[in-house]
């Protein structure tokens, strides 16, 4: 038996335990999964606005995070974690060093609720730095990193963390976690290898399996196969967990945390939508960062820009962009959805598809309004719908400028004969 499958030793400071630290923060349901460059302030806040229990701010690297007073400036401003508008809010680094970390954790420990642990980033840079899912193998360093934040952190430490293939190696796993002081753990039901094309379905049943051998007061987010707002209660039900985190969900529809109720409120216009952020954005203190506000509005406008080509170079050219031109951006997205609503005969209607194999049902969304990004699923395409979408919005496009061009032509041949008249 290895330190990293101990129980956790010492005593660490006063502070809430798990079940007390969840019930404290009102019981969260819905949570903001930390992503880089893209849960910041201003996303922060509009998905708090939209039904946000619980956020994370995005990875930090914590040797820099604790070495760098630029990096710091950057990515953790004066009203990051602010009592009145960004709580309740969890901080996570990625580190592979305890006394980093610490060094970064104690940094923020005032100005947060939490500190969490990234145990779950796949990326090359991850494989590269010798962190987040690629310190599943080193147990004891990960005991090491928990263990020293739990029992030197003023707040609580908590863990994000992936699955193995095997589920009772996941269990000996996230028990080793909770055992090193981690007081929650997200277990994203995918493995290691499971990114980009390769992502693939989410296990809600190792999540459910490993929830289940637990201790019953320990506080489990599960994250993975969140689609839409009608997916989060079916989650934490299948899999008993304490609630939904959501990383992809979130970014490509901002409301999927709103109650389940219409499609102004669950599907959001995407012009209504952008408007909303930027302006959160204009009012948010502190530099606004064009590279989060790039990929925020190409996410928010997926559905929309293969209809609306053009807007899609105009976004990619904004890298050092000032206001006045995503002002010009949001300005132009408003005016072709109001274009599209002067057709009376516009479908604007969300229909609800066949139960499918993974036991959900897509939505046929016009492409106007904000919604989930399907990825490629075990060699199929799972966005051929939208794929199909798309091409009928455009046809509908064409149609409506065609019609537009015929007013114009009627109009010209009105005005050149009125002018014949006259001659």
């Amino acid at each position: 038996m290895t330190a990293a499958s101990a129980s956790s030793d010492a005593s660490a400071p006063t502070k809430l335990a798990g079940r007390q630290l969840f019930e404290k923060l009102g019981k969260p349901k819905t949570i903001v999964a930390p992503m880089v460059d893209q849960s910041e302030l201003a996303w922060r806040i509009l998905s708090r606005r939209h039904g946000a229990d619980l956020c994370y701010t995005p990875m930090f690297h914590a040797k820099l995070f604790g070495t760098s007073e630029r990096y710091r400036e950057e990515m953790f401003g004066p009203m990051d974690g602010d009592q009145t508008t960004d709580r309740p809010l969890v901080v996570q680094f990625c580190a592979n060093d305890p006394d980093e970390l610490l060094a970064a954790a104690k940094l923020v420990e005032d100005r947060c609720d939490a500190v969490d642990l990234n145990l779950g980033c796949p990326q090359g840079i991850a494989r590269k730095g010798h962190y987040g899912s690629f310190l599943m193998e080193d147990w004891d360093l990960i005991h090491k990193l928990i263990n020293k934040l739990h029992l030197e952190l003023k707040v609580p430490v908590t863990a994000k963390m992936r699955v193995f293939d095997d589920r009772d190696k996941t269990l000996e796993y996230a028990k080793m976690i909770i055992n090193a002081g981690a007081q929650f753990l997200t277990i994203h039901g995918r493995t290691r290898e499971m990114k980009g094309q390769q992502t693939g379905l989410a296990d809600w049943e190792i999540i459910k399996y490993v929830r289940e051998n637990l201790p019953k007061d320990t506080v489990v987010f599960a994250n993975g196969n969140v689609l839409y707002s009608e997916d989060i209660e079916k989650c934490m039900e299948e899999t008993t967990t304490d609630a939904v985190m959501s990383a992809e969900g979130n970014l490509y529809n901002p409301a999927i945390f709103n109650k389940p109720t219409d499609k102004d409120v669950n599907f959001p216009r995407v012009d209504k939508m952008l408007r909303e952020y930027f302006e959160i954005v204009k009012e948010t203190p502190g530099k606004a960062s064009n590279t989060a506000m790039k990929s925020h509005f190409f996410k928010i406008l997926h559905s929309f820009l293969p209809v609306e080509t053009e807007l899609r170079a105009e976004i990619g050219r904004t890298s050092k962009a000032g206001f006045d031109v995503w002002e010009k951006i949001v300005q132009k997205v408003e005016e072709k959805v109001a274009k599209i609503y002067e057709d009376p005969n516009v479908n604007d209607e969300v229909v609800i598809g066949e139960e499918e194999a993974w036991g959900g049902a897509y939505r046929t969304v016009p492409y106007w309004r904000c919604q989930p990004y399907f990825r490629r699923c075990n060699g199929e395409k799972a966005n051929t719908m939208v794929s199909r979408q798309q091409k009928e919005a455009a046809e509908a496009k064409k149609k409506r400028e065609a019609e537009s061009g015929d007013e114009t032509d009627k109009e010209d041949k009105e005005t050149d004969t009125k002018k014949a008249k006259l001659e």
